[in-house]
């Protein structure tokens, strides 16, 4: 009976010590882990602000953050890849890593902006960033009453919502848009033509 609690002492000390090899070879396999990682984390821009399409771009509108990207960093804008005279190319989320494929020379961007009074208002949820689409009513030759309304522009971006001045004024009616150059003629002819214009959000999904 001794002997097979000699034995049974035995074999408990040894599963203790295999597991404690285990534990020490968990540990050490962490921290090169987390040794590796940090070794990889490369210098990257983070915009501080939602940058519309066509805004120049400034060393203030983004704050450098350190992220283990691996393969994937040359793909991302480091603070020595910012450029003077750049621009976003395309909306770029407050909070978002800048990738370097949405910055670029000014003379490439085909966006411009033009601000635009919505007859219906502007929705609350419509801020700086956000897809809309821009409808028109065409007025009809009686000159009291509007066409059917249809899409002038589609999926374009909000620059800012511009408070209406004046005290008989609808606050908040005026919207600044980034839009394509080449749509810039039809939306000034619906203005000067007298259309009834109204904003309305892109939905995600829709």
């Amino acid at each position: 009976m001794a002997v097979l609690s000699r034995s049974r002492r035995a074999f408990w000390a040894d599963v203790r010590f295999l597991v404690g090899i285990a534990l020490v070879i968990i540990s050490i396999t962490g921290v090169w882990l987390i040794v590796s990682a940090s070794d990889d984390a490369v210098p990257v821009l983070q915009a501080n602000r939602t940058i519309t399409e066509g805004e120049a771009l400034s060393s203030s509108d983004f704050q450098i953050v350190e992220v283990g990207l691996g393969a994937l960093a040359e793909g991302y804008l480091g603070p020595q890849e910012l450029e003077p005279g750049q621009v976003a190319v395309r909306t770029l989320e407050k909070g978002e890593i800048v990738p370097a494929s949405a910055a670029a020379a000014a003379a490439e961007n085909r966006s411009t902006t033009i601000v635009v009074e919505s007859s219906t208002g502007i929705p609350e949820d419509v801020t700086t960033g956000t897809v809309v689409e821009v409808w028109h009513a065409p007025p009809l030759d009686d000159g009291r009453s509007y066409d059917v309304p249809r899409i002038l522009v589609a999926d374009v971006t909000v620059r800012s919502v511009v408070e209406s001045d004046g005290m008989l004024a609808d606050k908040g009616t005026g919207i600044e848009l980034v839009i394509d150059r080449s749509d810039v003629a039809d939306v000034l002819a619906a203005v000067t033509g007298g259309s009834s214009l109204s904003v309305v959000p892109v939905r995600s999904g829709s």
